[in-house]
């Protein structure tokens, strides 16, 4: 039986499948936690379920809590050979909602592998901003309009935060280049405690986008700058993804219904600015250009 099935409900196009999936194929079998959000909800409706594998569903807040549980409780039972615990969890409870509970996760150090799907706002309740939300993006509540141009302020640095807390094994990744993310997965188990997986999720009615857009676009954030694919070992950045020849960061905003108001808004270029300022010094401070 496959780790994660078909017969889910997710939107054609989605980010979370993939992730997830590829999460799971090297990893399994083991134990998953989630996190309220649209994963949960797309993959275990009442009656059916996508999982092949040890699931529980967790409140918004604590997937955190829950895991490291799960995982004292599997010591405490001698079963610690039965496979890892993985959290699947949106950004905004990995970000906002739940980042008391990851951050004593962390801390205590329970060996723990632990996935932000990184859509970049609270999707499953209607596009509401997150913590992770970027800079500019419209969402409900940070609408454009006179006052203003969609969200003000920068996206949250959850890899500096994971890295703060001395997090043995801290990456980023993207669904648009599914062998990283098979190759992360595979190495967090390496290191023993906790670890931190952060993977961009493009949500294809959030974006406002069509399905087939979203690989390309996942793609163009991290040729852009934008999304650095990123990995840490015990603190020291020992990869990086290059970019042979970055991309205008307009070429990435101009694709989705969330930036597109910025193309037309008074304070709209001064936004994109802002934004291709971000990608630059990414690419400066990783060393992202080939």
């Amino acid at each position: 039986m496959k780790a994660f099935g078909s017969g889910h409900g997710a939107c054609p196009g989605c980010g979370l499948p993939i992730a997830v999936k590829n999460v799971l194929e090297s990893v399994a079998p083991c134990f998953v936690v989630n996190s309220t959000g649209c994963l949960e909800i797309i993959s275990s409706q009442y009656g059916k379920s996508a999982w092949g594998v040890p699931y529980i569903h967790s409140l918004f807040e604590n997937a955190a809590a829950v895991a490291a549980g799960i995982e004292v409780a599997l010591k405490a039972l001698g079963r610690t050979d039965e496979g890892p615990i993985v959290v699947f969890a949106g950004d905004g409870a990995t970000a906002d909602i739940g980042i008391g509970m990851l951050s004593g996760m962390f801390d205590r150090r329970h060996n723990v592998l632990y996935v932000c799907l990184d859509n970049e706002a609270y999707q499953n309740t209607g596009n509401q901003q997150s913590g992770l939300t970027p800079t500019g993006c419209y969402t409900t509540t940070t609408p454009s309009g006179k006052m203003l141009p969609g969200k003000l302020g920068p996206k949250k640095d959850m890899v500096a935060i994971a890295l703060a807390h001395k997090v043995p094994y801290v990456a980023t990744a993207s669904v648009a280049f599914p062998r990283d993310i098979r190759r992360k997965a595979k190495r967090a188990l390496d290191f023993d405690g906790p670890k931190y997986l952060q993977i961009h999720s493009p949500c294809v009615t959030g974006w406002g986008i069509e399905g087939r857009q979203a690989i390309p676009i996942a793609r163009l954030a991290v040729e852009t700058g934008l999304y650095p694919i990123l990995e840490y070992e015990y603190g020291k950045l020992v990869r990086v993804r290059k970019i042979k020849q970055r991309k205008p960061v307009e070429e990435y905003l101009k694709l989705q219904k969330r930036y597109r108001h910025l193309l037309k808004h008074p304070r709209g270029y001064e936004i994109m600015e802002e934004l291709q300022r971000i990608a630059d010094e990414n690419a400066m401070k990783f060393g992202l250009d080939v």
